[in-house]
């Protein structure tokens, strides 16, 4: 294996861009074969969405919308992005458990890019987001969910949706890197993903709630992306929520993207 890892060096003992591609490859390769070993993965990316849609549908449906076929047409959208949002702490805490365990410092004695590692696990968790998008409206379908944009309206709500999830890495990679255990990164999850996720547009309508608290909602960028999402999936007018989600898709990837390599590169002194 070294000997492989050796021939994607370079002059000066740098490693290649070609190489550092494959290597990061690998990298998310392994992270996401690690499901074998740990089925409870299964339970964060499978189960855990599973539960949300049933949840929320047929719990909140008949009282927010009268049946919970209506309200599954409106809030799946909302329910996708939250679960999204939630799954950037498992980067964090798989982040957090390779470096207080080790496994990253033995990668780093390995003749491979340092970047590997770190955009190997961000790609792996982009893939499980993925599979747990899918799933959530394949299950949407099944209860009655309508797809009404078509295969283009699905297809741009998931890249709109994996883009914003590759953005908010950046956080949780910032956070997987600071906090000193993975209980400290759960309180990550509770001071600020469950409050801007439940005061949006999400799951109940903007115009339902109080005029102080619309003021916060209807700029909050769980509101954009839900927006965006449930009018790319049902075929309605989303171009100003697409856009604005992807300014906060930008603007989260240029404040934490350097703060979170910063941090990263820390790690090696």
């Amino acid at each position: 294996m070294t000997a492989t890892l050796t021939e994607g060096l370079g002059r000066g003992g740098r490693v290649r861009p070609l190489a550092a591609m494959r290597q990061t490859a690998t990298m998310a390769w392994r992270s996401l074969v690690s499901v074998k070993h740990n089925p409870l993965e299964l339970v964060d990316y499978s189960i855990t969405p599973v539960m949300f849609v049933f949840l929320f549908t047929y719990v909140f449906g008949g009282q927010m919308s009268g049946t919970p076929r209506e309200y599954l047409q409106y809030a799946l959208a909302g329910i996708i992005v939250q679960n999204t949002l939630f799954m950037s702490v498992y980067t964090a805490m798989s982040l957090n458990s390779d470096l207080t365990k080790g496994v990253f410092d033995r990668l780093r004695s390995l003749p491979i890019a340092r970047s590997a590692p770190l955009f190997g696990r961000i790609a792996a968790d982009l893939a499980k987001q993925l599979w747990a998008m899918v799933l959530m409206v394949a299950l949407g379908m099944v209860l009655g969910f309508e797809v009404t944009g078509g295969p283009g309206g699905f297809l741009a709500a998931t890249v709109l949706l994996l883009t914003f999830a590759a953005a908010v890495s950046w956080t949780a990679v910032l956070v997987g890197m600071l906090a000193g255990d993975a209980e400290k990164v759960q309180v990550y999850a509770f001071t600020f993903i469950f409050p801007i996720t439940f005061t949006s547009s999400a799951f109940a309508q903007v115009d339902t709630m109080p005029g102080w608290l619309q003021a916060w909602v209807e700029v909050n960028p769980v509101t954009h992306l839900s927006d965006a999402v449930r009018g790319l999936l049902l075929g309605t007018p989303a171009g100003g929520p697409t856009l604005w989600s992807l300014v906060w898709a930008a603007g989260i990837a240029l404040v934490f993207m350097p703060l979170a390599m910063r941090a990263y590169r820390a790690q090696d002194r």
